[in-house]
C-alpha cells in the first residue's frame, strides 16, 4: 500500500511542472507574439513597397507612350521641313528658306516642348530609345535649314541653346546628346546628296561642290570618331550609307567638271534636266 502510494506521488511530481519550466513556457509565448507581429508588418511594408513600384511603372510606361507619339510627331513635321528645303532654286532661295525656317520654329514649340515636358528631370535617360528617331530627324531638318542659309554647320550647343527656354528653370533640362546629335548628321548627309544632284541638275555647280566639301569633311571627321564610341552599332549602319552618299556627290562633281564644257550653252536653259543630258548615270 505504502508502494502504491509512493508511487502515485512520484507520479504526480513527474506530471505536475516545475515552477521554472512555466517561466519558461510562459517565455515562449510572451516572445512568440512579438515576432508573429513583426511577420505582419513587413508583409504589409512589402505589400506597399510593390504597390509603389507598380504604379511607377504604369506611370513609367504611361509617360512613354506619350514620349513615343511625341517623337513620331516631330519626325511627320521635321520631314516637312526638310521636303520645303528641296524646293530652293535660284530664283526662290531666299522665300523656300523663310518658310523652312518658320515651320521649324513651329516644329519647336509645338512638338519638342511636349517632349522637353514629358522628359524634364531624369527620364531623358530612361526613355532615351523611345524619342530617339525624332530628335535625330530634328536635328537633320536644322542643320540643313543652317547650312542651306549660312553655309555653315548648326552645333550641338546651339541647338540645345533653342531647348533651354522651354525647360522648367527649377529642374533638369533636356538636352540632345552627343551620339543622337551624330546620328542626325550621318542622315543629314543623305539629303545634302540630294540637294546637291538637284543643284547640279539647275546649273548650280559652286553651291553643289560646297555641298560636296561639307559631306567629306563630316564623313572624314566622323570616320575617325566612331571606333572610340561605345554605343555605335547604330553608327557603323549609317557610316556605309553616308560613304555612299558622298561618293554620289563626288563623283557627279567630278562628271559635270570633266565632262561639263560639252553643255555649257546649256547652262543657261530653264529645263532642269538640260544640264546632265548625256551624262551617263553612275553605279557604286
Amino acid at each position: 500500500m505504502f508502494y502504491a502510494t509512493g508511487f502515485h506521488k512520484a507520479a504526480l511530481m513527474a506530471a505536475k511542472p516545475k515552477p521554472q519550466l512555466l517561466h519558461k513556457i510562459a517565455g515562449t509565448a510572451v516572445e512568440s507574439s512579438p515576432k508573429r507581429a513583426r511577420t505582419l508588418s513587413t508583409q504589409s511594408s512589402m505589400k506597399d513597397a510593390f504597390a509603389k513600384y507598380a504604379e511607377y511603372l504604369n506611370n513609367l510606361n504611361d509617360k512613354r507612350e506619350r514620349v513615343v507619339k511625341a517623337s513620331r510627331d516631330i519626325t511627320m513635321n521635321s520631314k516637312k521641313v526638310i521636303f520645303q528645303v528641296h524646293r530652293i532654286s535660284k530664283q526662290n532661295k531666299e522665300e523656300v528658306l523663310e518658310k523652312a525656317e518658320k515651320d521649324l520654329a513651329d516644329v519647336t514649340t509645338r512638338h519638342v516642348s511636349r517632349l522637353v515636358n514629358e522628359l524634364q528631370g531624369t527620364d531623358f535617360w530612361k526613355l532615351r530609345r523611345a524619342y530617339s528617331p525624332g530628335v535625330q530627324e530634328y536635328v537633320e531638318a536644322a542643320t540643313l535649314c543652317k547650312f542651306c542659309k549660312t553655309g555653315t554647320l548648326l552645333s550641338l550647343d546651339e541647338i540645345n541653346a533653342v531647348l533651354l527656354p522651354l525647360s522648367d528653370p527649377s529642374l533638369e533640362p533636356l538636352q540632345i546628346n552627343n551620339l543622337d546629335y551624330i546620328l542626325g548628321l550621318a542622315d543629314l548627309t543623305g539629303e545634302l546628296m540630294r540637294l546637291a544632284i538637284g543643284r547640279i541638275s539647275d546649273g548650280e555647280l559652286e553651291f553643289a561642290k560646297k555641298i560636296c566639301r561639307f559631306v567629306r569633311d563630316i564623313y572624314r571627321e566622323l570616320t575617325l570618331l566612331v571606333p572610340h564610341m561605345d554605343d555605335n552599332s547604330d553608327m557603323k549602319m549609317k557610316m556605309d550609307t553616308m560613304l555612299q552618299s558622298t561618293m554620289k556627290i563626288e563623283n557627279a562633281c567630278f562628271s559635270v567638271h570633266v565632262r561639263g564644257s560639252e553643255y555649257m550653252p546649256l547652262l543657261g536653259s530653264d529645263d532642269p534636266g538640260s544640264f546632265l543630258s548625256g551624262v551617263p548615270d553612275i553605279e557604286l
